[in-house]
């Protein structure tokens, strides 16, 4: 028998699998795991789990690869489950290791015992309860595997004795050393999708989180710039997929039917590609297109295929089929779109008078690194921001497609860890940022030098107009919360602005030199309310 534990063979695949940075917010049943780390393992400390593994997912979404979590029990993983929710939907890759009592016991339920495989529903893509200690190597192994395929969180609950058992080494591991993803594409898909549009007159293209990728953007803007035809970024995506200073980007899509009819109308195609057919936000009755208006699409994601209302949907890579549709279909000349117009700078505003979420907005677009990750999490603003804040790179654009808060903060933190040569951007409310406060100070603490923008008005303003439009008056009072107090409680820098002399006196100085910083700042910027919101 071998004398190597479960423990060092998990940490075998943990180095063969790049899963060497363990976020985590530790308890009990890990500890076992956790203690005497290899010094070439690093442990990054969340105070929340939400935390934990909205720093994995910012970490595995700069990174394209799988990311580790590591969550405590019933606690750890239930305070989770809204950011595995938003892993999932936006597609993030994760191992989570979740801790379990010890196996000898669990049938006497002891304390923190948990009922763990149901716990996170259905927004885990795999969970594994291994039935021995040392097959525990091989289910993180696999996790890795299912993680990457289905681009979404993989569980593995393990009890805390497992780890000081000893491995069998005579034992395959039930897991592929490597998997490799073929990316050829079906030449027979490709053809019907190039009859399709060249059966088209005026065709359109939408784009959603999963084309961003710089092979995949390559493919449409040559594809785009074949048909000559105009490229909407479909609604409440959490990444953009086409790059939105070109001149056949025509904006983001409505998120109801009644304004999506309106917008698809003057199309006969409408081509949707990493993106669902549709995504929407409050019911309208009736369908999403016109008649004779016909849909295509093309995704990785299975589901996202099944689901959707498309006459033709293709099952395979996004930038591989567009590659291929981009050299089969013919140039087409006449006129194009007009470029997407973006609203000009406002006017300072007036002696007494409170800044608004669009005179900071206009301050960063004037000033962002071309090369910026925005992280948008002020729902409110979300419509302004979009129009302003345009994604000139992959990965330029990142926002909690779940519509769960407290995404921003630790998702900054972790691609700033990931992506130490990226500015890293979060323009987040006041309201939001609380749900995720406790990430500056791993922020802080790990040297993640992203800038935090808190657009502070004092409440839930996307409630209150939500309440306004629904004819009824809001019974929540709105709050004032220090929120630069309480970063620099956590150890993380930060300013106050409330005028507009300050504010783009404060951009001049800190943007330009964003990718360099080596420490968080949060910078909080007074603002009025916005007095409207149509997503």
């Amino acid at each position: 028998m071998s004398s190597r534990s479960v423990r060092d063979a998990t940490f075998d695949v943990l180095r063969e699998y790049g899963l060497t940075s363990l976020f985590a917010n530790p308890g009990s049943t890990e500890i076992s795991l956790l203690a005497d780390l290899p010094a070439d393992l690093r442990f990054v400390l969340g105070l929340h789990e939400s935390s934990v593994v909205g720093m994995a997912t910012g970490w595995a979404i700069g990174r394209g690869e799988p990311a580790l979590a590591i969550l405590h029990t019933t606690a750890g993983l239930g305070n989770a489950v809204g950011a595995l929710a938003t892993a999932r939907v936006n597609r993030a890759p994760l191992v989570v290791v979740v801790g379990q009592q010890d196996r000898r016991h669990l049938a006497t339920e002891p304390f923190l015992a948990g009922k763990l495989r149901g716990l996170a529903g259905e927004y885990p893509v795999w969970v594994d309860e291994p039935v021995r200690a040392q097959d525990v190597p091989g289910a993180i192994a696999r996790a890795h595997h299912e993680a990457a395929a289905a681009s979404g969180p993989a569980l593995v609950i393990v009890p805390m004795d497992d780890w000081s058992a000893e491995a069998s080494e005579a034992d395959p591991r039930a897991a592929a050393g490597r998997v490799v993803r073929a990316r050829r594409v079906d030449p027979g898909a490709v053809a019907e999708l190039a009859d399709l549009i060249g059966a088209a007159e005026r065709p359109a293209i939408v784009v959603g989180a999963g084309t961003d990728a710089p092979d995949t953007w390559a493919a449409l803007v040559t594809l785009a710039e074949r048909l000559g035809c105009p490229v909407w970024q479909e609604s409440f995506s959490s990444r953009a997929g086409f790059p939105q200073d070109h001149p056949l980007f025509a904006g983001h899509l409505p998120a109801d039917r009644t304004r999506l009819r309106a917008t698809l109308a003057p199309y006969d195609l409408v081509l949707a590609v990493g993106a669902p057919v549709f995504r929407q936000y409050p019911y309208h009755p009736g369908p999403f297109v016109e008649p004779g208006t016909r849909v295509a699409m093309v995704s990785a994601d299975a589901a996202e295929v099944h689901r959707s209302a498309a006459e033709l949907a293709v099952l395979a890579d996004p930038g591989a089929v567009c590659a291929e549709l981009a050299r089969v279909v013919p140039a087409r000349d006449g006129a194009r779109p007009g470029p997407f117009e973006r609203p000009a700078p406002p006017e300072p505003p007036p002696a007494g008078e409170p800044l608004r979420a669009g005179h900071v907005l206009a301050a960063i677009a004037a000033r962002v690194p071309r090369d910026a990750i925005v992280i948008e999490e002020s729902p409110s603003s979300r419509p302004e921001l979009l129009v302003r804040l345009p994604a000139r790179e992959p990965l330029g654009s990142l926002s909690p497609a779940m519509g769960g808060l407290g995404f921003a903060l630790p998702a900054a933190t972790g691609l700033r860890l990931a992506l130490p040569e990226r500015p890293v951007l979060a323009i987040v409310g006041d309201g939001s940022s609380l749900y995720g406060i406790q990430a500056l100070w791993s922020a802080a603490h790990y040297r993640a030098g992203a800038l935090f923008v808190i657009l502070s008005n004092g409440g839930y303003a996307i409630m209150d107009r939500l309440a306004e439009q629904h004819g009824g008056e809001a019974p929540w009072p709105a709050f004032g919360v220090d929120v630069a107090g309480l970063a620099r409680a956590f150890g993380c820098p930060a300013r106050t602005v409330s005028e507009h002399a300050e504010l783009l006196e404060a951009c001049d100085e800190i943007l330009p030199g964003l990718g360099g910083r080596d420490e968080p700042l949060l910078l909080e910027v007074a603002v009025a309310p916005d007095e409207t919101f149509a997503p």
